[in-house]
Formats: structure tokens, C-alpha cells, sequence
């Protein structure tokens, strides 16, 4: 199930890329990133409220400073890695005008990236709503089971 979870995830990123990279809508995709990084950092902390409300008494639950600024910080390098993508784009995009290569494209590690990241801040979104008490469908439920446990296990 994780392989065809993880494989799933790719074509539809690349799918979802293309599509975008033809018209145009890497803006768009960080705009939409963006939006997704705010409602996944509020979409926490209400889920971090709730469960402190419902466990008053265990330390594990409830918002931490900690892990606020942890998830910022990953915020941030979500944005490093598109920098760096985008970046790259440019130079071999740049490079193959010089050596006089046909490139329809201008962009494509960059969108690649960014459709990744956007598919995990989606999930994410969702794991939120999960905690907040949202009943989810048991497909959704067991997705985030297991991409749960393989982010557990690479930590």
C-alpha cells in the first residue's frame, strides 16, 4: 500500500505539473501553496487547542511554543526548496539558450516541488481536521495512518 501510496503521489504531481507548466501557472501554485501554509499552521494550532481541551491534564497534548516554531521553520524550508528548484530551472533553461537548445519550457523543478509540497500541505490540512474531531472517510483515515508512520520512522 505505501508503494502504491508513494507512486499514486508521483504521477499525480507530475500529471498536475505538466499541466501547469503549459499554462503558465507556477504563480498560481505558490500562491495556492501559500494559502495551504497558513491554513495548515492555524489548522494545528486549533487541533493543538482542542486536544488540550479534551486531555486537560496530559502534558502531551495542548499547544506548545516549541513545536509552533518547529513548524515554521519548516515553513521556511519549504520556500528554501523552491528557491533552490526555481533556481535551477533558470540556470539550465539559461544555459541551454546559450549553447542555442529549443526549450518550450521555463520552468519545471520549480512546479515539480511545488506540487509536491502543496500535496502535503493538503494532507496535512487534513490530519488536522482529523484531530479537530472531523470524522474523515476510512480511506482518508488509513492514508494518513500510513503516512503518518513512514514520517514517524524517517524521524
Amino acid at each position: 500500500m505505501r508503494e502504491k501510496l508513494k507512486y499514486l503521489k508521483g504521477v499525480l504531481t507530475i500529471c498536475v505539473m505538466w499541466i501547469s507548466n503549459k499554462s503558465g501557472l507556477l504563480f498560481s501554485a505558490l500562491l495556492l501553496l501559500t494559502i495551504l501554509m497558513i491554513a495548515d499552521y492555524v489548522s494545528g494550532m486549533l487541533a493543538a487547542k482542542k486536544e488540550s481541551l479534551q486531555y486537560p491534564y496530559n502534558p502531551k497534548y495542548g499547544w506548545s511554543s516549541k513545536a509552533s516554531i518547529i513548524g515554521i521553520y519548516k515553513k521556511v524550508g519549504y520556500i528554501l526548496t523552491i528557491f533552490v528548484a526555481i533556481s535551477t530551472d533558470f540556470l539550465i533553461f539559461k544555459f541551454a539558450e546559450e549553447m542555442h537548445l529549443q526549450s518550450n519550457n521555463n520552468t519545471m523543478f520549480g512546479l515539480l516541488i511545488t506540487i509536491w509540497l502543496i500535496i502535503n500541505e493538503l494532507l496535512s490540512i487534513l490530519e488536522n481536521a482529523g484531530r479537530m474531531g472531523v470524522t474523515l472517510p476510512l480511506f482518508l483515515l488509513k492514508l494518513l495512518a500510513e503516512l503518518k508512520d513512514s514520517i514517524d520512522k524517517k524521524d
